[in-house]
């Protein structure tokens, strides 16, 4: 076939499945089945028609095209989960306490999963170190977006849509929660773990650069890796979704854009913040996910929050899937030649027992069932909020980031694992994620009854 006929083929069969994609969601509601599964499967078919001579979608190949169009899906994605989350994150102890979940996930869970992996990578696998700590850190990140179950609904809004003034705004914040503390903290820890996982990948790399790393390189590490890019990229969002939410709520009546009713403010927010955050130093997809909370704050039940979660949920959905479509053809293209048995257990372990197990550890004493968004975890909420920690694009992300900036040892085996994964989490939690949460809706609704 010519070179235009393969182009041809190409576009008609992304376009096709991407149909399919936007379709599934209408088809599948209420049932064991997702549309990621069928997408990745659509790919995993692609993968094996015929390729033109020397053309290969296996990401090891284009790093840096797998890096820049993940990049882009995950700011969608993080802009979406901020400004869906109805429980405020503000200057009160009372709000700080309400995130106790996502805090337990993030500081405890983490670190250990990643610990866990790094060893059963080095154990297992085989991998040097730093290419296993590299691993580590590639397979924190969570995505619920990829088990739509799990995730919170879109904002809670008035759609009178009128702008309040400050004292108004404090009191909604106050008022605003969250119903549901599964779907609560699994998206909140999706928003912050693409961030909260880069130090873990740097110094990865950092191990693979020296050979080894001394008290100092550690202590650096922590000082600036770990804390001061953290709070970089936090102050940075912080100060782009203060300015924007204000130009959104409060500017003069001719350019404040909920007054417009213009939802492309959605697109050009996580765009100054993640530039901005870059440009600066800090972890730009804390910028990202700061921002779209701090937007929200800007006035939480203005129906303008509606408009934007519409345009980015559904850019972040098209995006989602094109990128599952080509992953299940990079896998069947040669993404998996190098996978051995000790990789395939490196996965295994991780999505049926190191997730499991560290964020049950995490969460161990929230005992009391919620009911009321009260931030508590019963003994079945902390066992799928463990369980359902799903593995996607950032996964893909920080493998490409790795690709791009460093010379990795035993690279190949890095995207055999990681694509496997990935895939082998879409399956195993789009077909749990429905059946377990609608378990945990009855349950949570025989005990509002009573």
């Amino acid at each position: 076939m010519s070179p235009t006929t393969y182009i041809a083929a190409a576009y008609l069969i992304i376009g096709v499945a991407l149909f399919v994609g936007l379709l599934l969601p209408r088809l599948t509601e209420n049932r064991a089945v997702s549309a990621p599964i069928v997408l990745l499967s659509i790919g995993l078919l692609a993968g094996l028609l015929p390729m033109p001579t020397g053309f290969s979608l296996d990401p090891l190949q284009h790093p840096a095209l797998a890096e820049q169009l993940t990049t882009v899906t995950i700011i969608v994605a993080l802009t979406g989960v901020g400004i869906a989350l109805d429980r405020p994150l503000h200057r009160t102890r009372a709000a700080w306490r309400r995130w106790n979940s996502t805090w337990r996930l993030i500081l405890v869970a983490m670190p250990l999963a990643i610990l866990a992996t790094a060893l059963l990578g080095w154990w297992l696998a085989g991998l040097v170190p730093a290419a296993a700590l590299v691993l580590a850190g590639s397979l924190a990140p969570t995505d619920p977006v990829l088990a739509s179950d799990v995730q919170v609904g879109g904002p809670t809004v008035d759609m009178d849509g009128d702008s309040k003034d400050h004292n108004d705004e404090l009191d909604e914040l106050d008022e605003l929660d969250e119903d549901d503390e599964v779907r609560f903290a699994l998206t909140s820890e999706a928003g912050l773990n693409d961030g909260a996982a880069f130090p873990f990948v740097v110094l990865g790399l950092s191990m693979v650069a020296a050979g080894t790393l001394t008290a100092a390189d550690i202590a650096s590490w922590i000082a600036w890796d770990l804390v001061g890019r953290t709070a970089i990229g936090v102050a940075v969002g912080w100060a782009v979704g203060t300015v924007l939410g204000r130009l959104a709520f409060r500017a003069p009546r001719g350019l404040r854009f909920a007054d417009l009713g213009d939802p492309l403010l959605v697109v050009v927010a996580p765009l100054i913040a993640y530039g901005l955050g870059e440009l600066l130093h800090g972890w730009a997809f804390l910028s990202v996910f700061v921002c779209a909370l701090q937007m929200r704050a800007g006035n939480p039940t203005h129906a303008y929050h509606d408009h934007m979660h519409g345009v980015i949920e559904r850019l972040e959905h098209l995006l989602t899937l094109l990128v599952l479509l080509l992953l299940g053809a990079a896998l069947t293209d040669g993404m998996l030649r190098d996978l051995t048995w000790g990789g395939v257990l490196v996965a295994v372990l991780l999505i049926f027992v190191v997730r499991p197990l560290t964020a049950s550890l995490a969460l161990w004493n929230r005992t009391t069932v919620d009911v009321a968004g009260d931030g508590r975890l019963g003994p079945r909420e902390r066992f799928a909020t463990a369980f359902l920690g799903v593995r996607g694009i950032g996964t893909l992300y920080y493998l490409a980031y790795a690709s791009s900036h460093s010379n990795l040892p035993h690279e190949a085996e890095l995207w055999s694992i990681g694509g496997f994964t990935v895939a082998l989490s879409v399956l195993v939690h789009g077909v749990v994620a429905t059946p377990m949460v609608r378990w945990l809706d009855r349950r949570r609704d025989e005990l509002a009854a009573h």
